[in-house]
């Protein structure tokens, strides 16, 4: 068997899709994408196509050694998910071409469901509480928000205070037992979140997620001295180099990979590895597409340091179109009590809608996040 094509299919609301054939007919499909640079992977997918075409699609690991380290210059976003969405695919091959789904090429299952979060209150977080009620309501155990607008270096007590009092909303709608993540975001200089971190912690958070821009990951050791919360982080971290440092310095508690950015299904099981041996949990990042979730839940099956998933089901970057829009069969994703089923079709276990991709592709998108400001006119981390 050889691959023979590899087809780029950029549609709304913010997603790239890839799909790769084979002489034999066996297709697969992959999602590389960095948020608000698809086209900038899309050209890099395209320049690495070229040392695919011809090649046994089943030598993934091979494949992904050469792609990696095939070039000097190796790593970061751009690379990265686009090697990420070529090894997705070419794992939905291989389970298709033995019938079998992926997680069971990969020491098979640990667990037949995984629970899962849901997005509530947008970027600029609002109305969070009927938000958070209604996704209870609706089956979730667990919500995930943006914790605050755009902060500065230090910035006022009224907009900590703001903060705290949408967490404490949250918590007072939904109870003692729903989880809730808090979304730094990257938004918070490190001064600041020493500052919220105490103040959030009597609402006993489920995890606060990247506290600090992960350039300044070296905080987060201070960080863990203001607070018992556990700290989660990882989604701006590639392969395992990325989360080896991370790992070691041992301050955070879930790390938080994304399958479209990290590497790809097998390296995220790797990074998942160096993490059990480290007592750390795995929640990977997901904010994307169903391609991405459903190569998210077949590294959850065999990973038994995963507790939870996002999916992005209803999130506010959705406008338009849904996760479920582009799926043959929209029930593989099937919610209920909190949790999702791992499916167990072959290969990635999703169906692909593929008419409507390429109708989808025709309209495309541009989608980029926004810049945000300070009251003075600086720069703000979105």
């Amino acid at each position: 068997m050889k691959i023979t094509q590899l087809n780029l299919y950029k549609v709304q609301p913010r997603w790239l899709f890839l799909k790769i054939e084979t002489d034999q007919g066996i297709s697969g499909w992959g999602e590389p994408v960095v948020e608000g640079r698809a086209g900038t992977v899309e050209a890099c997918v395209r320049e690495l196509s070229d040392y695919l075409i011809g090649k046994d699609p089943l030598r993934i690991e091979d494949h992904w050694q050469v792609l990696y380290r095939g070039g000097f210059y190796r790593g970061g976003p751009i690379l990265m998910s686009a090697i990420s969405g070529i090894e997705q695919a070419l794992w939905d091959i291989k389970g298709k071409y033995y019938n079998l789904p992926v997680y069971e090429m990969l020491g098979g299952a640990a667990r037949d469901k995984i629970r899962v979060y849901s997005w509530i209150g947008g970027d600029r977080p609002s109305d969070v509480a009927h938000a958070a009620k209604d996704k209870v309501d609706a089956g979730f155990t667990a919500v995930k928000m943006n914790g605050t607008e755009e902060l500065n270096y230090i910035d006022t007590t009224r907009k900590v205070d703001e903060v705290i009092e949408r967490i404490a909303m949250v918590r007072g709608a939904v109870g003692k037992d729903v989880g809730i993540g808090i979304d730094f975001h990257g938004r918070v200089h490190k001064a600041m979140a020493k500052i919220l971190v105490k103040e959030l912690e009597p609402y006993r958070p489920m995890f606060i997620e990247e506290p600090v821009l992960p350039e300044n990951n070296e905080a987060l050791q201070e960080i863990a001295r203001h607070t018992v919360i556990p700290i989660a982080t990882g989604e701006r971290q590639y392969s395992r180099w990325g989360f080896k440092q991370l790992l070691m310095d041992g301050y955070v508690d879930i790390i938080q990979p994304d399958l479209s950015h990290a590497g790809g299904i097998l390296e995220v099981k790797k990074i998942a590895a160096m993490a059990e041996a480290f007592d750390i949990a795995v929640a990977p990042h997901c904010p994307l597409g169903p391609i991405a979730l459903a190569s998210s839940l077949q590294l959850d099956a065999c990973t038994p340091n995963a507790i939870i998933q996002e999916q992005s089901l209803g999130i506010h970057y959705n406008q338009g179109t849904d996760l479920l829009d582009y799926l043959a069969d929209p029930t593989v994703f099937e919610y209920t009590d909190g949790f999702v089923k791992i499916p167990n079709g072959p290969g990635l276990g999703i169906q692909i809608n593929e008419e409507k991709v390429k109708e989808a592709a025709k309209i495309g998108h541009d989608w980029k996040n926004p810049v945000w400001r300070n009251e003075d006119g600086t720069v703000a981390e979105w």
